[in-house]
């Protein structure tokens, strides 16, 4: 099969959509497929295009032995939505004029969404690359952005929902990242086939045996500490402030010590937070080159997952789930619905509190320091479980077939 994979995000980037789509094009590309990628500059999240291809309006590099095409983006960092609009469309527009540049015929295009807008850019090279769509949903826009508060007029949502709708309907395949997407789909659209298209990890890559605690060392925590990780976008759908205020409540004990990885939209309000309740023992540690997560998250002892208490995210599963617990570190789930059902009650690898409850959180920490060897218990429980069900190769060759089945190639 020959494949596009279109998608404003991207390796060198950092982040959930990055890792995911380099790796689902490398395992096509290994299993014989003709696989390029059509991306933006990077620039996210730090919305500042990466210093390597400013200047460029077109760039195209190797990268795992597949062809990644860049196009231009206007890059920034601004909460508001006509800034965030702008950034949306202009990587849309620089991609369509990529594919009336070349437009070599392809069997399909698998768009990621969000952004939505890049629907509009996918249809229309489907139509020049004579390629059927696949429409990847990572996540429900524009309901999120609704209900996150991050769009409020509601001409802009309206005919984003029209768009989303039509999308739906257009595409060969529609993929989602969890059942709750699929289902919500389901229930609004007319479209047949849908599959569900979960995140996953690599565990030859992220294998415990393969890395030492040095990084604990180095960073001058000590054996004894309780290191509390998350890594990932600082954004407003975690609502990461639970981290900060539980470490308040926490900071009469020293040894527990939250570190935060990543950057991200609300990463100086998070700050300024920690700062004014004095919280002794929370560490920003901003972004880390991917080849550096697996040793940071070996180094610490459980890793925290929140979400902001909306029903919208009873159907989310956060994709760090999946390789903090190939290292067998146990998570701190503050998320409802899907990914409590697969990870604390199905695969017994941590401990869950409320979304947004600060105290639940501070007193599930309790919980692990009080309870001996509970943490080496949800650890090895977490790795045997997405092991077994979560393995992105065998993910990445089921889709594969799907396609092929459903195409009758």
């Amino acid at each position: 099969m020959r494949i596009v994979i279109l998608t404003q995000y991207y390796p060198p980037e950092t982040g959930a959509p990055q890792n995911r789509l380099s790796d689902l094009a490398r395992r096509f590309n290994e299993a014989g497929d003709d696989v390029e990628v059509w991306t933006a500059m990077p620039n996210y999240p730090l919305g500042k295009v990466q210093q390597a291809y400013r200047g460029k309006f077109f760039f195209s590099e190797i990268q795992d032995g597949i062809l990644v095409k860049r196009s231009w983006i206007y890059a920034t960092k601004s909460k508001s939505i006509l800034p965030r609009l702008l950034n949306y469309f202009s990587f849309v527009f620089s991609s369509i004029i990529r594919g009336f540049i070349r437009a070599k015929k392809a069997d399909f295009i698998i768009c990621e969404s969000p952004p939505l807008f890049l629907g509009i850019s996918a249809l229309i090279i489907c139509k020049l690359k004579r390629a059927r769509l696949i429409f990847n949903v990572s996540d429900l826009w524009p309901e999120s952005a609704e209900k996150l508060g991050i769009v409020k007029n509601k001409t802009i949502l309206n005919s984003a929902e029209k768009l989303e709708l039509y999308l739906y309907k257009k595409a060969f395949i529609v993929s989602g990242q969890t059942q709750g997407i699929i289902d919500n789909i389901k229930k609004r659209s007319s479209q047949k086939n849908l599959y569900w298209l979960p995140n996953g990890v690599d565990p030859d890559w992220f294998n415990p045996e393969k890395y030492s605690d040095q990084w604990r060392y180095e960073k001058g925590f000590k054996k004894e500490d309780l290191l509390l990780l998350y890594a990932g976008i600082l954004g407003h759908a975690q609502g990461l402030e639970v981290i900060i205020k539980a470490a308040f409540r926490l900071n009469h004990l020293p040894h527990i010590h939250w570190i935060l990885v990543g950057d991200g939209p609300v990463k100086e309000d998070l700050t300024q937070l920690s700062s004014k309740l004095n919280t002794r023992n929370v560490h920003f540690m901003g972004n880390q080159p991917r080849h550096f997560m697996p040793m940071i998250v070996k180094a610490c002892d459980a890793t925290v997952v929140p979400l902001k208490k909306l029903p919208l995210f009873e159907g989310a599963i956060p994709s760090k789930i999946f390789e903090n617990l190939a290292m067998g570190i146990p998570v701190v789930l503050g998320v409802e619905g899907e990914a409590k059902e697969l990870f604390i009650h199905q695969g017994n690898a941590g401990m869950a509190f409320e979304p947004e409850n600060d105290e639940a959180l501070a007193n599930c920490i309790l919980r692990l320091i009080e309870t001996p060897g509970s943490i080496d218990l949800f650890g090895n429980n977490g790795r045997e479980y997405v092991l077994k069900h979560f393995n992105r190769k065998k993910i990445a060759l089921d889709f594969r077939q799907f396609i092929k089945d459903k195409a009758q190639l």
